[in-house]
């Protein structure tokens, strides 16, 4: 891990993240990347009647862009569309019990990954 203090829920959300995978028949994806620190994330969400029923994420990058996209889907799963789309990077940061200044990015990137797979669900089923 870097050499950044972080807190207890960050590395307990790095070492043992949440809803990690993939879903193979998502009804929105959505990735985003910040290529000045190399963190790539996507995030799958299923949805029923305009709520998360499920969401997975794949992470490629550091202890915070992890736990970032780790807390984020948490903190979605079973919201509607609409309010998993105000999920703020300070929303992210503050559960994490934050984050060092450097590394809000990340927790930018995880909220940004959520929007645009709910954007992607949005086109696909436009009626």
């Amino acid at each position: 891990m870097e050499n950044i203090d972080y807190t207890k829920k960050v590395k307990d959300h790095f070492f043992n993240p949440r809803n990690v995978g993939e879903i193979k028949d998502a009804d929105g994806v959505g990735t985003v990347g910040n290529p000045s620190c190399g963190d790539i994330m996507t995030i799958y969400i299923k949805v029923k009647d305009e709520k998360i029923e499920d969401i997975k994420f794949k992470t490629y990058g550091c202890a915070a862009a992890i736990a970032s996209t780790s807390i984020a889907t948490e903190m979605v799963k079973g919201k509607t569309l609409e309010e998993a789309e105000k999920l703020t990077r300070d929303d992210v940061a503050n559960e994490l019990g934050g984050l060092p200044a450097i590394k809000m990015h990340c927790s930018n990137l995880a909220s940004d990954a959520l929007r645009e797979a709910i954007k992607n669900y949005r086109k696909k089923n436009k009626k």
